[in-house]
Parts: C-alpha cells; structure tokens; sequence
C-alpha cells in the first residue's frame, strides 16, 4: 500500500469557500511551460509523480498567445531541446513558433503529462503545522503537497514602463510586444518601437517586411551579434571556445567577428557596452541580439534608431536628445517580469522582482520542499539543467519518505480528500 499521507492541517484554517481540498502525490508544478512540461518529464523519468497547474487552457500559453507570428528560436535547436528527448529529426536548424510548440505537444504526449488547466493560482504559502504546500486556486480548490515547484519563469506577465504623458497619445494603437502577431495590420503607419532587444529587433525588422515605417528606441547600450560566423551559430562557437579559451578572450573574438560582419554599430546609434557580451550575460543575464536582418535595414535608414523617450504626446513623443515626432503606433518591446511575488507568501526566497535571490546557478532550490524552473535568465538550457537538478533532489526524497508508492500508487496522481 502507499505510506498514509501527512497529517492535513485544522480544518479551521481551511476558507469556508473552499469547494474541496487535494492532497497531491507528488510535487505541485505551478505553470505548464516549457519549465513546468521538463520538470515533469524528468520527475516522471524518476519514478515520481507530478500535477502541473496552469492559468490558461493550453500548454505553453504564452509561446501560443504572446507571441509574434514570425518568430523563430534564435539558437540553433539543439541548444533548445528539453531533457530527455531531441527535437524531430526533419525540423530546421531554427524551428519557427509553430515548430517549436508542436515540439511541446509532441512532448508532453510522449511523457503523458496532462496538467490541469484554467487552475489560475490565488496563493500559495507553506504550513508549518503539517509541513506541507498549500496552494489555493481561483476555482476555488486547494492543493497540498509536501513540494511546490514554481515554473511560471521569469517572463510571466507584460512589462510596460512608466513614461510621462502616455495617456495623452490619441493616435493608433499602443501595444505590448506581447500582442503584436503581424505587421500586417500598420502597412504604411510611422510606429514607434520601444526596445531594442530582440523583439524590438525582429518587430521592427517585420514592420518594414509590411511597409511600415518603425522608428527604434535604444535607450541602454546593447551588443549586437550575428546570429552565425561562417555558417555556425554564433552561441554554438562562444560555448565551444569557452572549453579551451578564457572568457575575455572569448568575448573579444566574438566582437571581432561582429565588427567584421556589422561594422561599427556605434556609428548607427547602437552602443556596445564596455563589458563583453557573454560577460555581461552571467553577470546580469542580460542576452545580446542576434540579428536576422535588422541591421542591414538600420545602416539602409528604413529602421531609424532613435534615443531615450522623454514623453509621449498626443500625437507622438519627445526624445533625450530634443527631437519630437509624430506616430500612428506605438510598440512597447520592453520585456516581461515575473509574476510569483504576486501569489506566493512567507517566502523570502524570491526579491520583490520576483526572482531567486540565491545566484546561478544554486537558484533552484528554495528551502522546505520549494523549488524554482525557469529563473536562470539562460533560456532553455538553463530551464533544462534545473529540471534534472530539481528532479534528482526530490526524486532521492521520494524514495526515502514515502517507500513502495512508486509500485503501488494510483493511476491519478492525485486524491480528494474531503469536500465543503
């Protein structure tokens, strides 16, 4: 038989609206991203059993929903595979969205993992009394486990800066990254582009596809890469001279191929910063641009850089250096943040930014049975070595506190235990 599950807590401390209580063999996953879908798949590999939660109606929602229709992944896909199985053998070298989210349905069957969908989490905070996770859900369902690992990752939510005067603007649309699919719909517009990492890049690069006229805002400074050196991945050479290479040699053979390809993109109005590229990518996770194109139309004028906005106007905005222009659109390219500060309680593992304060790569384990998926500002590579860090650690657990019930449990992993 199973070992009986921990003690629930008093049933006072339970919200009388509460419509039922779930205590999960195994642990909760929060987010049915490609995080959440690795960690699964590595735990079940262990013999352990998981429920994913997730907030939307499918997997991988914001791959889905939140993205651009031409996007393609912009490291070669072996650099992008997650734990345990390749991608098809007759994909490309760079597996458009589509692609990559038929990859994730293809993996997610192949592991049989079947998350419960529209649970869009309220709270979750750690009971001392039992030792266990609660996690209460909108639906209003509360789910108790002894591990909760957080998968919602780092780009969760839409982040739009404040800037001075934005409600003023009476033109065209003002959108997030995060809704913009085509540039279909500003055929012959003069659209603003806030952000010039790489969805900054490649929306402009598509406006221009869809003759519009995007004007891009580079406020920091930002390295810009080819995305290959002589047929080769760009990312794909770094990591292999890192072998045999120090990482300022690296970097400054990198910059060299990129002035050779580019030519000097200060003279553009694009900046390098003073550190190198993949220096600055373990130092603050920030990733340079791989440009597919965007350059050749910047050095052309049909992408004009522009600098800092001081404020947007009814009509258009104003710039650090003086200038004001009028615009039809604006596009805030300005990335996302992570939304666990919002549901997560009594933890002080995670900043008020909602990332592990713990550095790479140690970031992944949070203390009493909590753990995190998808923080490591690495991409999937990194999403893919905390899933088998994580997996490992609890599946030793598994083994250790709850003996025989990878032979004997149910065929569901997870049981009601009472109803109100």
């Amino acid at each position: 038989m199973n070992s009986p599950p921990p003690p629930l807590p008093p049933r006072h401390q339970t919200d009388h609206q509460t419509k039922q209580i779930i205590l999960v063999h195994g642990p909760i996953i929060i987010g049915a991203g490609p995080s959440g879908l690795a960690t699964s798949a590595c735990l079940s590999n262990r013999g352990v059993p998981s429920l994913i939660l997730e907030r939307s109606d499918s997997i991988a929602s914001l791959w889905k929903s939140k993205t651009y229709d031409r996007l393609k992944l912009h490291l070669p896909k072996h650099f992008c595979r997650l734990p345990l199985l390749d991608f098809p053998d007759n994909f490309p070298k760079y597996p458009s969205k589509n692609e990559f989210l038929d990859y994730l349905e293809l993996y997610a069957s192949h592991f049989r993992i079947v998350p419960r969908f529209n649970e869009n989490v309220q709270n979750a905070a750690f009971d001392t009394s039992s030792g266990l996770w609660r996690v209460k859900t909108l639906n209003k369902t509360e789910y108790l486990s002894k591990w909760l690992i957080v998968a919602t990752g780092e780009n969760a939510d839409a982040y739009v800066p404040e800037i001075p005067g934005i409600v003023k603007f009476s033109g065209g649309e003002i959108i997030h990254a995060s809704e913009y699919r085509s540039g279909e719909e500003f055929r012959q517009q003069r659209v603003l582009v806030v952000g010039c990492g790489n969805s900054g890049m490649e929306i402009s690069l598509d406006l221009v596809r869809h003759n519009a006229s995007p004007h891009l805002v580079v406020r920091n400074t930002v390295h810009v890469l080819p995305r290959e050196i002589l047929g080769l991945s760009t990312f794909g050479v770094g990591m292999t001279l890192l072998k045999c290479l120090p990482l300022s040699l690296v970097d400054k053979f990198l910059l060299l191929m990129a002035s050779l390809s580019l030519g000097n993109t200060d003279r553009l109005g694009i900046r390098r910063p003073k550190t190198g590229p993949l220096e600055l990518k373990n130092i603050t996770g920030k990733s340079p641009v791989l440009d597919v194109g965007a350059m050749s139309l910047i050095r052309s004028g049909k992408i004009k850089i522009m600098e800092g906005v001081k404020e947007i106007t009814k009509n258009g905005a104003k710039f650090m250096d003086g200038q004001e222009k009028e615009f039809d659109s604006i596009i805030f390219a300005t990335g996302y943040k992570s939304n666990v500060p919002t549901w997560l309680q009594g933890s002080d593992f995670f900043t008020k930014e909602g990332m592990p304060k713990t550095p790479f790569p140690n970031g992944w384990r949070g203390g009493k049975g909590l753990y995190t998926v998808g923080f490591t500002r690495r991409g999937l590579l990194g999403t893919a070595s905390d899933a088998v860090k994580i997996a490992g650690e609890i599946a030793d657990q598994w083994r250790d506190e709850i003996k025989g019930s990878i032979k004997n449990r149910c065929s569901s992993s997870f049981v009601l235990i009472s109803k109100s």
